[in-house]
């Protein structure tokens, strides 16, 4: 019995090594049994996805060209990659990714890296592990500069005078518009459990990408679009309709957007937050941050001292 089960122990081992150098000779992914630093020192490049309409922090300026703040910050993990692997040379391969598949994208090794705006939720983490925050993020809404005072006063977050209860007339005035959000985002989870909880009879169409939603409430086929601020106030800003558009200052949420990165990859999660971490503290997050976002104000910079791990 027992030579039985050695010898079906090594036909198991047999059958398992046949897989992994067939699965090498047609090119799919095995994320689970290799290092994400161990392959990037085989392979020579790393693999950084992003997405193209989460301008600023991450968009195609060109084919293969992404740019933007979250880009920025995965170079200089890069770099980092670079040094601590005692590489001469790295490439850098940039993959596009949608947000319906860029955490599987992680998940089933297509991508080393995820670099764009990415909330780090729980449910989130069953599936891949995320770095140290790299902006102080949240769900905002746009829509257009004539929408209804009243639609305004109620996603403003001020109570009208004209009605005795604020949930009473947040269903009223919320009753049958459209509002929408990208598709696979938090806002669009968030959207859906606040429609339910307030009991507000409206609909939900999702959108596949901010510039489409921003489309749609240009049109009036929705009121209003919800989505992470930032990204809602740089495109807003860059529409040629930006006068019909407004962003409220009013933040749904608070999210910290985070880096996404293979689950159970200590090692290059270490490099990854401690290039984040040397960033922060050097101060030089600064001039990152005000290439896209403008000068930040004491608010980020309490934020990125706070999220700063000692040596």
């Amino acid at each position: 019995m027992r030579r039985e089960a050695r010898s079906g122990a090594r036909r198991g081992r047999a059958r398992a090594a046949a897989g992994l150098a067939a699965a090498a000779l047609v090119g799919i992914a095995m994320p689970l049994d290799a290092q994400t630093l161990e392959r990037v020192r085989d392979a020579g490049t790393l693999r950084i996805g992003y997405r193209t309409d989460t301008r600023p922090f991450s968009h195609q300026e060109a084919p293969g060209a992404p740019a933007g703040y979250s880009i920025a910050l995965c170079q200089r993990i890069a770099d980092a990659v670079k040094a601590d692997l005692g590489l001469g040379d790295l490439a850098l391969e940039y993959v596009a990714v949608t947000s319906e598949d860029r955490f599987r994208a992680v998940k089933e090794g297509r991508i080393d890296l995820l670099c764009a705006e990415a909330t780090a939720t729980l449910e989130r983490r069953r599936d891949v592990a995320f770095s140290l925050p790299i902006f102080p993020s949240g769900i905002g809404a746009l829509l257009r500069a004539d929408a209804p005072a009243r639609l305004r006063d109620i996603l403003s977050g001020r109570e009208p005078t004209y009605r005795p209860r604020w949930r009473a007339s947040l269903g009223q005035i919320l009753e049958k518009r459209v509002l929408s959000a990208v598709g696979g985002t938090t806002a669009e989870a968030w959207l859906a459990e606040r429609k339910q909880a307030l009991g507000v009879i409206s609909e939900v169409a999702p959108v596949e990408s901010y510039e489409a939603g921003i489309r749609r409430v240009l049109a009036r086929d929705s009121d209003v679009l919800f989505g992470d601020r930032p990204i809602l106030l740089d495109a807003a800003t860059r529409s040629p309709s930006a006068d019909d558009l407004i962003v409220l200052d009013r933040l749904y949420t608070v999210e910290p957007l985070a880096l996404a990165l293979p689950r159970g990859d200590e090692d290059f999660r270490l490099l990854v937050d401690r290039t984040l971490s040397e960033l922060y503290r050097s101060g030089e997050i600064g001039e990152v941050y005000a290439t896209y976002f403008g000068e930040p104000d004491e608010n980020a910079l309490t934020f990125f001292r706070l999220i700063t791990l000692p040596e």
